[in-house]
């Protein structure tokens, strides 16, 4: 019945209310003596304290503190006690997607099995009613920025879907930067009862010119894909969509896939740059597809789809050129030197966060002033049967997409 309460409670709420509501529903009902919305900034660097009044206080690094662990951690609810007072730390999930951190603290004699469930059900609802909050206000997506976004990363942003996604066959995570001034990179995906499809895109050129470009890219596959062609026709179709506004002057790079849940067989169309490496078992490789020509570069081009085969326990890691090809002041290329290190060294991560854990890496090791975007996204391949064997690929991601 409480749970009802609470959800109630955050439907009927305004949208830029929704923590005061809570705040007050879980005060009644459970006594909490404070309740606190931490919400992760574009790069998954920070959590922003969400005020009572809407306002925005210090950030809180998600590298080294307890509310980063929380956040970045397996469990649902991580908890820590001072004296008489329980502080509560409950990840606030929207279908797989790791969007915030939500703190309670409750009187120690208050802090009982069914509470909790309570507290992570509450979190769950509040996660999914800030998702419907955000047609309405612009809140919760200011608190999220530790700088002003440039007209061409809103307009990316804006485009993108979730960063994580996870179903009973497969488990996704994806990361973009820089997160306040990306240009032309970009990903998408979608899933029904039978398949996924994901693409990879990388628009030319710089700023809102490379935005547009790959804005209407990302909208010719997406409206090819829902008219339920194969992938091949949904190349061909995006490409003519781009020559007929471009005439050949821009072209956008593009990797599309799509997984057959039920034989696990894969398809891809490769059509530029971005690569898709494997990691299967300890054996880490790049999986050679045939080139062909990018979206938009001639009139009518023909595109063929090639097969591949995935298996359970299988991760894939899709990499745009600007991390592949970014280089250390030494000159040498990350492909060269360290990128299967890297994937190899977030092995036992979840999918969710591999992208965030290897782009630290590129970091690490690039020229710290590299122009370009760099994007990745991880796939961890558990199968139609759902056996998932241990490791990367059973370390969870959230709910079902």
């Amino acid at each position: 019945m409480q749970r009802r309460e609470v959800e109630r409670a955050l439907r009927a709420s305004a949208p830029h209310a929704l923590v005061d509501t809570l705040r007050a529903v879980l005060a009644e009902r459970y006594g909490a003596l404070s309740v606190q919305l931490l919400l992760a900034d574009h790069g998954g660097t920070a959590l922003t304290p969400f005020g009572a009044t809407g306002a925005a206080a210090a950030p809180v690094p998600v590298a080294n503190s307890a509310e980063g662990r929380a956040f970045g951690g397996r469990q649902p609810h991580q908890q820590t006690r001072h004296g008489d007072v329980v502080q509560h730390h409950l990840p606030v999930t929207v279908r797989g997607e790791r969007t915030g951190l939500l703190t309670v603290r409750l009187p120690a004699e208050r802090s009982v099995p069914d509470t909790i469930h309570d507290l992570v059900h509450a979190a769950g609802a509040l996660g999914h009613e800030l998702l419907v909050a955000e047609r309405d206000t612009d809140v919760y997506r200011r608190a999220r920025r530790l700088s002003r976004l440039t007209l061409a990363a809103e307009m990316q942003w804006q485009l993108l879907p979730a960063s994580a996604c996870s179903a009973d066959e497969y488990a996704i995570g994806a990361q973009l930067e820089p997160a306040h001034d990306t240009h032309g990179d970009n990903y998408d995906w979608a899933s029904d009862a039978d398949e996924l499809t994901l693409a990879v895109t990388d628009g030319m050129g710089t700023g809102v010119h490379a935005s547009m470009l790959t804005h209407l890219a990302v909208n010719a596959l997406r409206n090819a894909r829902r008219a339920g062609i194969s992938i091949e026709d949904q190349a061909a179709l995006a490409d003519q969509a781009l020559y007929a506004q471009y005439r050949g002057a821009a072209h956008v790079s593009t990797l599309l896939l799509r997984f057959d849940f039920a034989t696990g067989r894969a398809q891809a169309v490769d059509a530029g740059s971005p690569q898709l490496w494997r990691m299967r078992g300890r054996a880490i490789e790049r999986v050679e597809l045939d080139p062909q020509m990018p979206l938009g570069m001639f009139e009518e081009t023909h595109y063929k789809a090639q097969e591949f085969e995935v298996r359970s326990g299988d991760r894939l890691v899709v990499v745009s050129d600007g991390v592949y090809a970014a280089r250390s002041p030494q000159g040498d290329t990350y492909e060269e030197r360290a990128l299967a290190r890297g994937i190899h060294a977030g092995r036992l991560l979840p999918a969710a966060a591999v992208p965030r854990a290897l782009l630290r890496d590129l970091a690490d090791f690039r020229d710290a002033a590299a122009p370009d975007d760099a994007l990745v996204v991880c796939v961890d391949w558990f199968g139609k049967s759902g056996d998932r064997p241990l490791g990367p690929a059973n370390s969870g991601g959230g709910s079902a997409c």
